[in-house]
């Protein structure tokens, strides 16, 4: 039985009538709308009435009255309770126009089930442990130092980030970050002709860089542009890693033009068939930001993002963040510090790599006598190249499942055409899902 008793709770006393009326109407309107659960034991009168600043008789005879009514039920030794005859009002839902999406495999996040609960639960208590009394106070709108250290010797070791904690800035989602250099740089920004929406939606003017099978084809960049937005290490959604020579290409192009490169990691530790590639922020941690977020390796719950900054950045993107962003939670800054430093978060990737190679494997085995499979030596998702991208979709929705058209992620200013249909085998409902894929796939072809 839950109590009452020592919870707050609040009850609106205004209203027409008297205060006993006012009382009974509202407990009754909190039992009727299921805020007080049947079998809710309320606080004694005297208690409820020392709380409300009221009469105790004003609360025995509210009491009572419900109690006549049938909303409460009153026994010796067991006090007021919620009657269990009561039930709480039903929702009412409105009926689907269409068949209803039972499998989303559109790329978005990795498999939330697999978040490592248990290894979490013990970096939080370590955390909490060593955390000094300072850290409960307000937050450093750069990021805790022990997660911008933790961050720095984990970005050299697996990404090849030249980075120290002081040029670290801990944001909140990789979207905060975006938009913070949305007010220091001049429009238009050059962004690759197929990508992520939210790389165009951010900017108030994009122009379109040509990708082909070495990622996008950075020796086109325009010298009268200072900003280009490149997924270096596995091109969304295509997938190919940027070639050595435009990665070279690319730093030479922002020394140049006294430019900026804003590199995104977006799920460059993935990878299957080939080395790790390292970050282009390597090559010039002067001309260029990496921008990194655990939305992909843990869990986009998290909203932790960091920007590794050209020394000339760190105090104005600061300013910025003051002034407009949110401090990301202590406790999870902390807790994701100690999940680095413990080694969890490499045991997580590693475990994490391996079952999305599997699916992967599936994936491709299933479809290959349909289409050709392309992007797949990294990531979370595949790219099925098929002249029926339309039809591939329809035919997936009808039987409940989700998928992404390729020419979603084209920019409105590209004159490429080719078609397919992204999916996520990342998502956690890939594996029920993937056997009505496949039919729905092969009725197409």
């Amino acid at each position: 039985m839950e109590s009452w008793a020592n919870l707050d709770f609040h009850l609106d006393l205004s209203g027409p009538g008297g205060l006993r009326q006012r009382l009974t109407a509202s407990l009754r309107e909190a039992v009727r709308s299921a805020r007080l659960p049947a079998g809710t034991r309320l606080p004694a009168s005297r208690s409820l009435a020392a709380d409300l600043g009221i009469a105790r008789n004003t609360v025995a005879e509210a009491y009572a009255e419900l109690v006549a009514e049938g909303w409460l039920t009153a026994r010796q030794g067991s006090g007021t309770v919620v009657a269990q005859r009561v039930a709480p009002p039903q929702p009412v839902t409105r009926a689907a126009a269409g068949p209803a999406v039972r499998y989303d495999l559109q790329v978005s996040t990795p498999d939330v089930t697999e978040f490592p609960r248990t290894e979490w639960i013990r970096s939080t208590r370590r955390a909490l442990t060593a955390a000094p009394s300072e850290a409960f106070g307000p937050g450093d709108p750069q990021g805790r130092i022990e997660l911008r250290t933790a961050l720095a010797e984990y970005l050299a070791r697996a990404r090849g980030v030249r980075a120290d904690p002081e040029r670290i800035v801990v944001c909140s989602g990789f979207g905060g970050a975006v938009q913070m250099f949305n007010r220091l740089l001049r429009p238009p920004v050059v962004v690759e002709e197929y990508g992520l929406g939210f790389h165009r939606a951010f900017w108030k003017a994009t122009v379109p860089l040509a990708v082909d099978d070495h990622g996008a084809n950075t020796e086109q960049l325009p010298d009268d542009l200072r900003t280009c937005v490149l997924t270096p290490a596995h091109q969304f959604p295509l997938g190919g890693p940027l070639h050595p020579r435009r990665r070279a290409a690319a730093v030479e192009w922002a020394r140049r033009v006294g430019g900026l490169v804003l590199e995104d990691d977006y799920d460059g530790e993935f990878r299957y068939d080939r080395q790790p590639v390292g970050a282009v922020q390597g090559l010039d941690p002067e001309h260029v930001v990496y921008l990194g977020t655990s939305s992909k390796a843990l869990s986009p719950a998290l909203r932790i993002a960091w920007m590794v900054l050209p020394d000339r950045f760190v105090d104005p993107v600061l300013a910025l963040k003051t002034d407009r962003e949110q401090h990301i939670s202590m406790l999870d800054q902390l807790t994701l510090a100690d999940f680095l430093e413990s080694g969890a978060y490499d045991s997580h990737v590693r475990r994490m790599r391996l079952k999305y190679q599997r699916r992967r494997d599936q994936l491709v085995e299933a479809v290959s006598p349909y289409v050709s499979v392309s992007g797949i030596a990294a990531g979370m998702h595949a790219v099925l190249e098929t002249p029926y991208e339309e039809e591939v979709v329809r035919a997936a929705r009808e039987r409940g499942i989700e998928v992404s058209p390729l020419s979603w992620f084209r920019h409105e200013k590209s004159d490429d055409d080719r078609s397919g249909v992204v999916v996520s085998f990342g998502a956690p409902a890939f594996p029920r899902a993937l056997r009505p894929f496949v039919e729905a796939l092969a009725a197409c072809h």
